[in-house]
């Protein structure tokens, strides 16, 4: 553990979606001189979408990656600094201060932090899965699904997210195929009853004991099909894998225009292990909620969250954004009524403290 601190700061924003930027750009203009730290995925899962039409203000649409880019120069343009590297650890110290810790070994002090690190949506690693996302393939059905209007859509899942994402996509395909690994599905009965009405009507085909192994297609022409395994007891691809088994499985191609996970996010609350902090039996960050002040505030004064670390539900890129700006606010008052105690941290009189 470093003991040499690089620099102290008002307040600390951790992540670089819609939900730390919109922190940021309020938290510099309420002069709290953030310091943004990036992580390992710079600008969040908006950088996955290669185009945003749901975003007020733009009606003809932005790219993902343009609109964090408009929103990161905006809030440097009001003093926000940022810093590369991903929060390894969070720490209060007997001050009320708060030290951090990055993965490089850099720490910082801060007296307030805003976590707003956002989920990362789960993957499954088959071939073509890195060059089609966001051309085709996504993981936001809400999202993307209006750009596949008329397409035949896969599903890949089969939790209450799944059965979600397919029931909303009727809307746009023209049939939506929902591939499961297993003869049951692991959603509430309410939508597995809203699916069935879709399926008796058309509008969906179930593939169960299915899995997903390849995406084909191009970034210039979109997905043109994907490969599937079937094996009538489930989970084919373990059983394609073990030769006693193999040839009992049953693999083809089939054509589809669009693809959409719906096999869970994780929240990257990892660092926030050991803080105080209350996390859900997923992991999702657990803050104040209600109706007057503080709503974004959590278990330990003066770490407050938004966007996708908190927000397991909604997860849109405008709901995050209203998050990281009451995360903003929530903690301007946190430091207004310190700084009015006196009991802001002060590193020099620490220092001096130390000397003697």
């Amino acid at each position: 553990m470093s003991d040499e601190i690089l620099e102290h700061r008002r307040l600390l924003v951790a992540g670089s979606g819609i939900a730390a930027l919109s922190a940021a750009i309020y938290a510099a203009r309420s002069n709290n001189e953030p310091l943004l730290i990036e992580g390992d995925e710079p600008g969040g899962q908006l950088t996955l979408t290669t185009d945003v039409e749901n975003y007020p203000g733009f009606p003809d649409g932005i790219s993902g990656p343009e609109l964090i880019n408009e929103m990161r120069e905006q809030a440097g343009k009001f003093g926000t600094e940022f810093e590369s590297g991903i929060v390894a650890d969070v720490e209060k110290r007997p001050a009320g201060h708060f030290r951090v810790e990055l993965t490089n070994g850099d720490v910082y002090t801060a007296d307030a932090v805003i976590v707003a690190s956002g989920a990362s949506a789960r993957t499954l690693g088959v071939p073509g899965e890195d060059d089609l996302m966001g051309y085709g393939l996504s993981t936001c059905a809400t999202c993307d699904g209006a750009f596949f209007r008329d397409e035949d859509m896969l599903v890949v899942g089969g939790g209450d997210a799944a059965m979600e994402e397919a029931n909303f996509l009727t809307k746009f395909a023209d049939t939506v195929y929902i591939a499961h690994r297993r003869e049951e599905f692991r959603a509430e009965d309410v939508w597995i009853d809203r699916v069935m009405d879709k399926v008796d009507d058309g509008d969906i085909e179930i593939l169960k004991n299915t899995e997903l192994t390849e995406i084909h297609g191009t970034a210039e022409e979109g997905i043109t099909s994907v490969t599937l395994v079937e094996h009538p007891d489930g989970h084919p691809k373990e059983k394609l894998e073990d030769p006693a088994t193999a040839d009992a499985v049953d693999e083809y191609e089939f054509e589809v225009g669009a693809v959409f996970y719906a096999i869970g996010h994780t929240p990257n609350t990892e660092f926030l292990e050991g803080t105080g902090v209350e996390l859900d039996d997923a992991g999702y960050l657990l803050t104040q909620g209600g109706r007057d002040g503080g709503q974004t505030a959590t278990a330990v004064e003066g770490v407050f969250g938004a966007g996708d670390v908190v927000d397991h539900h909604y997860q849109q890129a405008v709901t995050a954004g209203g998050m990281g700006v009451m995360a903003a606010l929530d903690a301007d008052d946190y430091l207004s009524e310190r700084e009015r105690a006196g009991e802001l941290y002060e590193p020099e009189v620490d220092a001096a403290a130390a000397d003697d």
